[in-house]
């Protein structure tokens, strides 16, 4: 059936913030900006809320949005759920908005991986999987107040680790920082690997102290429920939420559900050779590739 994302009137009156001229204004500016793809009247609005409201952020970060998903298409083309390798991810890992927010009035994003053989797990395609979910979401429900990212870590062994990449690393902490829609408050990590503090010394060279101070280690059930309450989780964590097993075949659903949306995603391109000034290539935005060091393991 056709994707059915949130009436725009609605999310204005439910937005005192949200201003019709900001919008009037952002959206000229954008149609001004020959190497930019056409966009929606609730993308824009999506970006402005995104960017608490700034139109000069909300511009930098748009244009951003467009240049990384149009220089890596390894992470962001070709969303469709019928493909078998989209298939795969999905199928190994569950992603999942969970019904009820934080006492704070967060989103909470609940990742864990379905499938614990390394042989499925593919880091790029994951991303991508998360970043069609989460999109679709906001769709859907419109702009968030804030995402919490829940990681349970249970499952992930060394053969995981070995599998990410430097390169897929760096893009994917730079678009979500600097491109992607969404007001990101907090990263959550429980059931710790023995190799947490690994996987941590990779990702923190590309991330701004902000976030990098958000992320928090739970290594007691307790201390998780401090931030995330157990009520809002997964029944196998004693909370009021359906099973997991339930909200992966949703998230399955969704994902199909979902493909006219992320169809439309995959023709919004950015044109480098209509761009004021010089192109931008790979290499202007995130460095040559090839002098990235060997990441190397105990």
């Amino acid at each position: 059936m056709p994707f059915k994302e949130i009436d725009v009137d609605t999310v204005y009156k439910g937005d005192p913030q949200l201003k019709k001229e900001d919008i009037k204004n952002l959206k000229e500016w954008a149609e001004m900006q020959p190497h930019l793809p056409k966009m929606t009247e609730l993308q824009l609005i999506l970006f402005l809320q995104s960017c608490y409201y700034s139109n000069e952020l909300a511009k930098t970060t748009i244009d951003i949005y467009f240049t990384v998903k149009t220089l890596c298409p390894d992470i962001f083309a070709n969303r469709s759920i019928k493909d078998p390798a989209v298939k795969l991810a999905a199928t190994t890992m569950l992603a999942s908005i969970l019904p009820k927010r934080t006492p704070n009035g967060d989103t909470v994003i609940f990742f864990k991986l379905m499938d614990n053989n390394p042989d499925n797990f593919n880091f790029a395609l994951q991303i991508r999987c998360f970043d069609m979910i989460t999109l679709s979401h906001h769709h859907r429900e419109g702009p968030q107040n804030g995402i919490t990212i829940l990681f349970d870590m249970q499952g992930i062994v060394f053969g995981h680790f070995l599998k990410l990449s430097v390169v897929i690393m760096k893009k994917l902490l730079y678009y979500l920082q600097e491109g992607m829609p969404i007001r990101l408050k907090s990263l959550q990590y429980f059931n710790i690997p023995s190799f947490m503090d690994k996987i941590l010394a990779l990702m923190k060279p590309f991330m701004k102290k902000e976030l990098y101070d958000s992320i928090q280690i739970h290594t007691t059930m307790e201390s998780l429920y401090a931030q995330v309450p157990k009520d809002i989780l997964p029944q196998e964590y004693g909370g009021s939420c359906e099973s997991l097993k339930n909200l992966h075949d949703k998230f399955l659903k969704l994902m199909a559900e979902s493909e006219d949306l992320f169809k439309f995603q995959e023709t919004q391109l950015a044109d480098e050779s209509k761009r004021p000034g010089k192109p931008k290539s790979i290499s202007d935005v995130f460095g040559m590739e090839g002098t990235f060091k060997k990441l190397e393991v105990d």
